[in-house]
């Protein structure tokens, strides 16, 4: 019985730790060669000398395993070494059909803290980096259905996070990029369906080197110091730990998958064996002038009533996300 991904080939960005080298390892798990990118630089803040060394392991890995890899240390943030990042994977193996995008750095600080380059360096990273790949990728896909008169097969994978959708107040930089990364998923989807090219974004949550702080001791797995053996063995094997990054890179396979060539432009939460599908925005409210144009009284009149008795604090961010979890 073949495997879902066999004869197929994939990039992942960021994919030399945590949720990206999860993610990397199920793709070649699921049986698609994969080029294994990870700039390498040891600072989740994108500080210090960068390094071959994640990404080599990783690929070494998915080798000793029987897979097919490739390793990539380029920066996907610059447009150049993006596209030579593509180039690679159809040099090696001759073709690319899937593009994870995972690649990502945190430097929070509040708004009125943050410096221009906070700000510039998270939004560079992840939402132009998303974008790098992507675009050279759908080029690609693009050329060979024209070039086929047909529609190929592609899927991207793009990484947002709950800190969009909750308002991180301490993450305007991260937030903003995550959003930004959802708006070129759902414009990518649109135009790239046509082509047999699918885009899906996710929101994941995994105690990873860029949210050890956070997750600091919420849920820690049974196998710590003084647990018992099965404890031990559980929480070495990621089962026992809701935030293991191995929680999130089955739904990643499967968006990637044969299976789901009709799930496009779509947002999944997902974290310990959970996944939740996000509903788009829908209008709760209407109002219409009675004259040409609105006047300031008229939308007083209409607008502040409106919100009275709105809860404090009750935005456009849905905060609820943060309280799911597996039943």
């Amino acid at each position: 019985m073949s495997l879902p991904l066999e004869g197929r080939a994939a990039v992942v960005t960021g994919a030399g730790r945590g949720l990206g080298r999860a993610e990397a390892l199920e793709l070649a798990r699921l049986g698609a060669a994969v080029v294994v990118n990870d700039f390498g630089q040891p600072g989740r803040d994108g500080s210090g000398e960068a390094s071959a060394g994640p990404a080599e392991e990783v690929a070494a890995e998915i080798r000793a395993a029987g897979g097919r890899a490739l390793a990539h240390t380029g920066d996907v943030a610059d447009h150049e070494q993006a596209r030579r990042l593509v180039e690679s994977a159809i040099a090696e193996f001759g073709q690319l059909d899937i593009l994870v995008n995972n690649a990502g750095i945190l430097r929070d600080r509040m708004v009125f803290s943050m410096s221009e380059d906070e700000w510039d360096s998270v939004i560079r990273v992840h939402l132009k980096g998303h974008f790098n790949t992507t675009h050279f990728a759908s080029a690609h896909w693009r050329a060979r259905s024209k070039a086929a008169d047909a529609p190929v097969y592609g899927r991207i994978v793009n990484t947002s996070s709950e800190a969009f959708l909750a308002g991180s107040a301490g993450q305007p930089n991260y937030a903003a990029a995550k959003g930004g990364i959802v708006g070129l998923t759902t414009s990518t989807a649109l135009a790239l369906a046509k082509y047999g090219v699918t885009a899906n974004v996710i929101c994941p949550r995994a105690r990873t080197r860029m949210t050890a702080d956070v997750f600091a001791g919420f849920q820690e797995p049974r196998g710590q110091e003084g647990a018992d053996r099965e404890g031990a063995e559980q929480a070495a094997e990621g089962r026992s730990d809701p935030l293991a990054p191995e929680h999130v890179a089955p739904l990643v396979g499967y968006l990637v998958s044969p299976a789901a060539a009709h799930v496009n432009g779509q947002l999944l939460v997902v974290h310990g064996g959970m996944v939740a599908v996000v509903e788009r925005p829908r209008v709760a409210a209407k109002f219409d002038t009675k004259q040409e144009a609105f006047t300031y009284d008229e939308l007083d009149a209409l607008l502040t009533p409106h919100y009275a008795d709105r809860p404090a604090g009750e935005t456009f961010a849905a905060a609820e996300v943060l309280g799911l979890k597996h039943e």
